[in-house]
């Protein structure tokens, strides 16, 4: 009796929301049951709608950025999506093994260049180890508890990867069966929809990897049964900064200025300051609230946590952090030492821990 309810409240929300899932235009108000059922028979065959107005696949107008420049705030370098999940208790590793098992052709894409599946963590300083912050479904704090993230080139070309065929395959739209098997799962292991959020990558760094996870027809190959937890392949440290439209072009070029060591330190991977791209659309994306969401998330990926460890007690993070070691403290007689520069937020930044796995990656790296 359960399955057969959510079965049929996902057919509900298919019929809902067909219109953004394929771009097909449909009449809300008005849509009789078999105009839907029409619609729902379109969706794994439908033409997006800028292809069947231009003849062609063409979001090279995603790459413009006059707008941002003339604001005196930086190009973006890389593109990066992610999509933000609040997993059920106890269900993080079938949740995984949904993702290892998924059908995809990620890193055969054009523009693709790294993807990981992170899930969120707690540190236990004591002893170096970490614990997976599950949150509370009573408020809301399980949202994000697991997360994707992928790196494109450009944006015009994640948006490609969005409306053609590849990203319907990745998600079980290429049958109706297909995509209404993933809804049902989906609502079994997920404590609501999904919550995407895109950014501007900027201030890019990245080292070409020692080693890329084998990959087979674009997707990874990987032993998942739904009981353990997929090995943790990388760890993920974030800071979330709450800038203020008015601060942004400031607090960029603050970041722009600071001398960077990280390609120095042992197990670096990659690191961007991501910009919340709050004009980002699409099937999912809620209205932005810069009083509830950081507009700016620095983003480093460290081989595994030890990396990240030493990396934080060692030279190279005290002088990121303008922390001097004492040796180069003071200066001449008398002088006070000069303090850190006012804060560019509207409260104070908050950490993000992160253990990824199923990581893709080109060969030149992020």
């Amino acid at each position: 009796m359960i399955m057969k309810t959510i079965a049929f409240t996902l057919f509900l929300v298919l019929v809902q929301n067909v219109s953004s899932f394929t771009s097909v235009t449909t009449t809300p108000a008005r849509t009789t049951g078999a105009i839907a059922s029409a619609n729902i028979l379109r969706m794994s065959t439908a033409t997006p709608e800028s292809e069947t107005t231009t003849g062609t696949n063409d979001y090279s107008q995603d790459d413009d950025e006059t707008s941002l420049t003339s604001k005196g705030l930086l190009k973006r370098d890389r593109y990066v999506a992610t999509n933000r999940f609040a997993v059920r208790k106890g269900k993080g590793a079938k949740f995984e093994a949904r993702w290892a098992n998924r059908k995809s052709r990620l890193s055969e894409l054009d523009g693709f260049k790294y993807f990981h599946l992170m899930r969120r963590v707690t540190l236990n300083n004591e002893d170096g180890t970490t614990t997976y912050d599950e949150g509370d479904a009573k408020d809301g704090s399980n949202m994000g508890n697991y997360v994707s993230f992928t790196i494109w080139e450009k944006k015009s070309q994640f948006s490609a990867w969005r409306k053609g065929e590849a990203f319907k395959e990745a998600h079980g739209g290429t049958s109706i069966g297909a995509f209404m098997s993933t809804m049902i799962s989906s609502a079994l292991i997920l404590k609501g929809p999904p919550r995407p959020a895109f950014y501007d990558g900027l201030l890019l760094q990245s080292t070409q990897p020692d080693d890329i996870p084998e990959a087979v027809d674009g997707w990874r190959n990987v032993v998942a049964d739904g009981v353990t937890n997929l090995p943790t392949e990388c760890f993920v440290a974030c800071n979330q900064f709450y800038v203020t439209a008015d601060n942004a072009a400031a607090f960029e070029q603050r970041w722009a200025k600071r001398e960077s060591t990280l390609k120095e330190c042992d197990g670096f991977v990659a690191f961007s300051m991501m910009r919340r791209d709050t004009g980002g659309k699409g099937h999912g994306v809620v209205p932005f609230d810069e009083n509830s969401e950081p507009t700016y998330l620095s983003t480093t990926i460290w081989k595994d946590r030890a990396a990240f460890d030493a990396w934080r007690e060692g030279s190279a993070f005290k002088k990121a952090h303008g922390t001097k070691p004492p040796s180069e403290q003071g200066g001449e007689e008398g002088e006070k030492p000069q303090g850190p520069p006012q804060p560019l937020w509207s409260k104070p930044p908050s950490p993000v821990f992160y253990e990824g796995t199923l990581v893709l990656s080109k060969a030149e790296g992020a």
